[in-house]
């Protein structure tokens, strides 16, 4: 008889955010992500205890991922963070920071924390009504006739990860391959409803990044084999190549029978049987006129054989994530066992061609609306490669959000600084009937609001790693930056040359504040116009979509995780 334990007593902790040991866990995970913010951010190598794969990163998805949380306030903060990225890809870092710093200040206010909460829903519920706004001073809109903002965009998302290890040409070159990559997959003919295609990330590493190219279609590694005399004999310039895709092995094994016996007829050789299914099945395919067979699975040797003959091209152990592209650009349909082929199952492809690259030879498949393209991404080495194709991913999601939404938020810190200086303007007097409705009072409300812009505050300081002055100016509340050592009684104007996201000049005439000194609450003005738009280069920009959903996630999650009294764990 086994032996049975004791059960034990579930574990209750009162205010958990007063205690020691998750006050020090949650400053330690704030230290880390903001460390890793911004162009400048610094990477964490991640590695377990007993050696293994050894990860360098400064992303979020990549850092979550690879972080151990134990105590549940922080699984909760990291699941909250976690769901933001698998939704909208970028803004991780975003939430993660803002969500520690109202945490942080949260518990040095002396106000109550239903009160704190409160009020911190009302300042978000302005934050969004301001950026969903015609007066929001830090929105621009998208123009899809031009590819300056949308360049502009992926630039931004690219160069914020140091692991790329980009230059300012690979950015550049890097960045119009995805704009071009997400265009490819933008369908041609609009139906009732509208789908956007796939891109294929094709990996090459040990290659210049210039090398990277995109591809209208799919790439398929190949082995060596003249193409030219495999395509049907007959076949025409501008005739369509038919095509037969194959979900289930066409390598003749009896897998996978199901439930119940199997009756094999004395004399009777199960191979040769099913070696004869398959050969019909060659037969049937080649009298329709199908000029490629590909197969998810493995194509039996005599079938291939077979095909190969009668100048049908066979392409096999293709796996399951090319199915549904292929499914997409084809038109086919998988056929998921011997007895299912029918005419209606077959697709059609433009061309067939061979691509060679380095070493590598692959199967270039043509479609004739390419909603499915693949983009072979060179990189110097496999780490840089890993971080560049989940930078390369979530700039390609950036584009399909800003389709939904076509708006972008300055970057570069000057949307948190903006929005931080409309928030003290607009909460220095507040109404009586909202002070009423909130049932706080002007002092409650100021202090909450305070930690709030302190907290937007934080993250524009974030970017900077390297000892230099986070200055605001007064006039459109933007972010800029003086590197360390100015010398004493200098001008700020002379080092202090563009904003963050690059709209703003010094030339104007301006005044400037520290981020971290008090200072008048004043209205910001908007500095957005076609005209400024037009004439700055290399503008610094932020997904809306993605910074908004940041912004209510990580006031959401601090809310509720400060307004928590108990935490009960189940210790069996």
């Amino acid at each position: 008889m086994s032996r049975v334990d004791v059960k034990k007593p579930s574990l209750c902790t009162s205010e958990p955010l007063s205690q020691e040991t998750v006050s020090r866990a949650l400053s330690a995970f704030s230290k880390i992500v903001k460390s890793c913010y911004g162009p400048t951010g610094r990477l964490k190598q991640l590695h377990n205890g007993t050696g293994g794969y050894v990860q360098t990163t400064s992303q979020s998805s990549a850092l979550l991922n690879g972080l151990s949380v134990t105590h549940p306030l922080l699984k909760l903060l990291t699941a909250s963070v976690q769901n933001h990225i698998s939704r909208f890809s970028d803004g991780g870092l975003f939430t993660a920071i803002l969500c520690c710093s109202l945490l942080e200040r949260f518990q040095d206010l002396k106000v109550a924390s239903c009160m704190c909460v409160k009020i911190s829903q009302h300042l978000l519920s302005s934050c969004t009504d301001y950026l969903t706004s015609e007066a929001c001073g830090c929105r621009i809109p998208v123009d899809f006739n031009s590819s300056k903002i949308l360049l502009d965009l992926v630039r931004s998302v690219l160069t914020s990860k140091r692991t790329c290890m980009l230059s300012r040409k690979e950015a550049d070159h890097v960045s119009i391959l995805i704009l071009k990559a997400f265009l490819l997959t933008v369908p041609q003919n609009v139906g009732t409803s509208v789908r956007l295609g796939k891109c294929l990330y094709v990996p090459m590493k040990d290659k210049s990044v210039m090398d990277s190219r995109v591809y209208a279609g799919l790439l398929i590694e190949t082995p060596e084999f003249d193409l030219t005399r495999m395509l049907p004999a007959k076949r025409t310039a501008s005739s369509p190549i038919k095509m037969a895709l194959f979900s289930v092995s066409l390598s003749g094994d009896f897998c996978n029978p199901g439930e119940g016996a199997v009756v094999v007829h004395h004399g009777v050789s199960l191979e040769a049987a099913v070696l004869d299914q398959l050969l019909g099945l060659g037969q049937r395919m080649v009298k329709d006129g199908v000029g490629l067979v590909i197969c998810q699975k493995v194509v039996h040797p005599a079938l291939k054989q077979y095909l190969k003959a009668n100048q049908v091209v066979v392409i096999e152990r293709v796996g399951v994530v090319m199915m549904e592209p292929l499914k997409e650009m084809t038109g086919s349909q998988p056929i998921p066992s011997l007895q299912c082929l029918s005419r209606a199952c077959y697709g059609n492809l433009k061309d067939l061609q061979i691509e060679y690259f380095a070493s590598k030879r692959f199967l270039h498949l043509i479609p004739d609306d390419p909603a499915v393209c693949s983009l072979m991404l060179c990189s110097r080495n496999e780490t840089a490669w890993d971080e560049l194709k989940l930078v390369c991913q979530a700039a390609e999601h950036v584009l399909q959000l800003t389709v939904k939404d076509p708006w972008v938020l300055l970057g570069g810190g000057c949307t948190e600084t903006h929005l931080s200086s409309y928030i003290r303007h607009k909460s220095h007097k507040m109404p009586s009937s909202t002070l009423e409705n909130l049932g706080c009072s002007q002092t409650e409300f100021q202090l909450v609001a305070d930690c709030f812009c302190h907290s937007l505050e934080t993250l524009a300081r974030c970017l900077e790693h390297d000892g230099g002055e986070i200055l605001t100016d007064t006039t459109w509340g933007h972010f800029w930056s003086v590197p360390p050592d100015v010398p004493y009684n200098s001008t700020w104007s002379d080092f202090a040359l563009k904003c963050g996201c690059g709209l703003c000049g010094s030339d104007q005439d301006l005044s400037w504040r520290a981020l971290h000194r008090p200072s008048r609450p004043f209205p910001p003005q908007s500095c957005v116009s076609e005209s400024s738009i037009t004439s700055a280069d290399n503008l610094v920009l932020d997904s809306f979509a993605a910074k908004c959903n940041g912004l209510q996630a990580a006031v959401e999650t601090a809310c509720l995780l400060f307004g928590l009294s108990y935490v009960v764990e189940d210790q069996n």
